[in-house]
Parts: C-alpha cells; structure tokens; sequence
C-alpha cells in the first residue's frame, strides 16, 4: 500500500505531461494533415519559408505541387506549405 502512494505523483505527473505536450501536438499534426489533403489548385498559400503564391497544378504521385509566385512558376513539396500562414493569408 505504501508503494502505491508513493508511485502517484509520478503517475500524475506523466498524465499531465501526455495532456500538456503530447496531445496538443497531435491535434495540430492531424489539423495540419488535413490542411495539406484538401488543398485545391486556385487556393493562395504560403510556404514555411514565405513563399507567397499560389497553387496551379498538384501532382499526385510525386506529393508536389506547382507555385505560381509573382516571379514565375516554381515546384514545392506539398508538405513545405504552412498552415498557420496560409490560414492568416485566406482570412484577409
């Protein structure tokens, strides 16, 4: 009996850790997941690295897309596309 009380704080603790680090991050993987799937040419997008364009050919076997910028066409991995800013980018 006296192990068992002993060993709940550590219990507690890693409840909370998995609740305060864990979880979140897997929400927003699953959001960010999503994001990416249901991406559609004509949609204005920004990358990770402030690329501001927009989609005008998605490739499917290679996960690629093609990026017309205001300097020209360029080809990105899909996954190099930000939620977060292109959110703030559609929202305006």
């Amino acid at each position: 009996m006296d192990n068992s009380f002993n060993s709940m704080p550590l219990i507690l603790m890693l409840i909370g850790f998995f609740f305060l680090m864990i979880y979140p991050q897997m929400r927003k993987q699953k959001k960010e997941k999503k994001f990416l799937s249901n991406l559609k040419i004509g949609t204005r997008i920004v990358t990770k690295s402030g690329l501001h364009g927009k989609i005008v050919e998605i490739k499917d076997g290679s996960e690629s897309c093609v990026i017309e910028t205001m300097a020209g066409k360029i080809r990105y991995e899909i996954s190099a596309i930000s939620l977060e800013m292109s959110n703030k980018l559609n929202k305006k």
